[in-house]
């Protein structure tokens, strides 16, 4: 049972309300060249540095529960951390060690779909993102698994590949196909075991949508992986090839393609198959998942439904139990911020575009779906539109601010978190000019939030879950510009780079020094919140920003 938060001596709180701002994928750039946050114009954000105290936050690798300071932050575990106030071990960590120890393989879900092959002479077919980016899933989970199948006797395993483009290069996919295929190759010299890419396409173009914002993309990911319709190649290799000169797309849009021979699918999923989804991060692996488990699905027609056994890499939603069956459990985050704050009467609103509203509650509450408190608690979805990204680069976030505005003027809120998506959502198209267009309409709804603060007599905290439009280009280690037929090649993947916390606290009386805590991570933020709400954190949360006078 969490109980109620002490009240700080040192800090008795604001008449008006503590307002997060989550300036979502906006870091602080290392090279000059591709930095579309430097060179967008925002004279909010500046002025906000040079009149508030600020600092830097790590915002990825250990300093969010990843395996090493070479993994990239994301969205999810970025607004875990936030939320939990510590650092959690996350995805990729958690299946590292689960495969090392043995642990996954002995597992009753592991066990259950490889003996359902072994005695039905069935497949085993795996669908995930096809990358190292170590954000949705990992190529080494994929091998071996593949390698523990064919020990434990599966004679055929399937692959669909969904290439990413997105947390790796954009036109890396043969980078990872090409390996992939000897790899098999490997495999299947024996003769007894038949392992091979199956279907594939651009993950968002197929399977991988999230938060239900195009169930087109899963309709069209399910007739690829599951009836095997649609365009037949020979190989991988031959789709990728002929669908970039056909199209002129990179690898995270390019179109299904289905691997036939003789002009027959080589893997139609059927009934006594087993399926695993592979990635371990759960946005954008609930839709799919619904569409194997649900039997009362009314997003599309879904034809044939194979009768099959089907598991995710980890648990995706902890409270729906979704999906029935998973190899990893995800990490155990309790005692989270909002759990503190309705145990002690906070009013509180969380509210974002459908791209991240699930992060500024579902993420930011621990893993866990629904209200913590709903008398206490009010979430806001704002519908995102359903264009490119960098077509509308201002996305929703006009329309997020207006309702935070009225809600900090209402008086009925204690604690305003928010997400703005742009620098991110944008930031991984690619394109620089709308990346910079979605910093500075970020910067133009912080200058309307400051004065609705001020107004107030609030608090505003400006962050960031991890670093996007900071790093738009390709960089040499030496810092040079990587450049692709003359001009400098396009990154669509977040940075390694810090991300700001700015303090606005127009009725500042002096409590806290000027200077902040330095060298900390976004966990520090829930200490920070508590401590502007006027209470001390728990003694095991991660230091706040704030250093007492007192």
């Amino acid at each position: 049972m969490v109980q109620k938060l002490r009240r700080a001596a040192w800090f008795k709180g604001r008449r008006g309300p503590l307002v997060l701002v989550i300036m979502d994928g906006v870091g602080y750039g290392k090279f000059t060249e591709g930095d579309a946050v430097a060179t967008a114009l925002k004279p909010t954000l500046d002025w906000l540095h040079g009149h508030c105290p600020h600092t830097r936050l790590r915002a990825h690798g250990t300093a969010v529960g990843l395996p090493s300071d070479d993994d990239m932050g994301n969205s999810e575990v970025g607004h875990n951390a936030i939320g939990a106030g510590r650092v959690f071990a996350q995805g990729a960590k958690l299946v590292n060690h689960s495969i090392a120890s043995g642990e996954m393989f002995r597992g009753s879900a592991w066990q259950e779909l490889r003996r359902n092959c072994v005695e039905k002479d069935s497949a085993l077919h795996f669908i995930g993102l096809f990358s190292d980016g170590n954000v949705h899933s990992h190529m080494d989970h994929l091998k071996a698994m593949i390698r523990q199948a064919g020990a434990e006797g599966v004679k055929r395993v399937r692959v669909h590949i969904l290439l990413d483009g997105r947390d790796v290069g954009e036109t890396s996919a043969l980078d990872y196909v090409d390996p992939f295929e000897a790899f098999l190759s490997e495999r299947n010299a024996e003769g007894v075991f038949d392992a091979r890419i199956a279907s594939g396409g651009g993950r968002m173009f197929i399977t991988m949508d999230r938060y239900q914002a195009d169930w087109e993309m899963v309709k069209r990911g399910w007739e690829t992986h599951v009836h095997g319709q649609g365009r037949c190649f020979a190989g991988a290799r031959e789709a990728i090839e002929t669908l970039r000169r056909e199209t002129g797309a990179i690898d995270q849009d390019l179109p299904a393609f289905v691997i036939a021979r003789d002009g027959e699918p080589v893997g139609r999923i059927v009934d006594g198959d087993s399926v695993i989804f592979f990635n371990f991060r759960g946005d954008r692996a609930l839709e799919i998942t619904a569409a194997f488990e649900q039997d009362d699905f009314p997003h599309f027609d879904r034809g044939r439904r194979p009768q099959v056994l089907y598991a995710g890499m980890m648990e995706y939603d902890g409270d729906l139990r979704v999906p029935r069956r998973y190899l990893v459990s995800p990490p155990a985050i309790e005692r989270t911020v909002g759990q503190y704050l309705c145990a002690s009467g906070v009013r509180s609103m969380a509210i974002s575009e459908t791209q991240k509203y699930g992060h500024v509650t579902y993420f930011f509450n621990g893993n866990n779906s629904g209200y913590i408190d709903a008398a206490l608690e009010r979430y806001v979805e704002v519908p995102s539109d359903r264009v490119p990204f960098e077509q509308r680069p201002w996305m929703k976030a006009a329309e997020i601010t207006d309702q935070v505005i009225e809600a900090i003027g209402s008086g009925s809120h204690d604690f305003i978190r928010l997400n703005y998506a742009n620098g991110d959502m944008v930031g991984h198209t690619g394109v620089y000019q709308a990346a910079e267009i979605a910093v500075e309409t970020v910067d133009l709804c912080l200058g309307r939030l400051r004065r609705a603060v001020q107004a107030a007599g609030g608090v505003m905290v400006v962050t960031a879950d991890h670093g996007n439009a900071d790093d738009m280009f390709e960089h040499e280690k030496n810092g040079a510009v990587r450049m692709e037929n003359g001009i400098p090649k396009v990154k669509t993947a977040h940075s390694l780079n810090p991300v700001p916390c700015i303090v606005y606290d127009p009725e500042s009386r002096g409590e806290y020094a000027a200077e902040l805590h330095s060298g900390l991570g976004i966990s520090s933020l829930a200490a920070t919140c508590m401590n502007l709400l006027g209470f001390e954190a728990p003694q095991d949360y991660d230091p706040s920003i704030l250093v007492p006078k007192d």
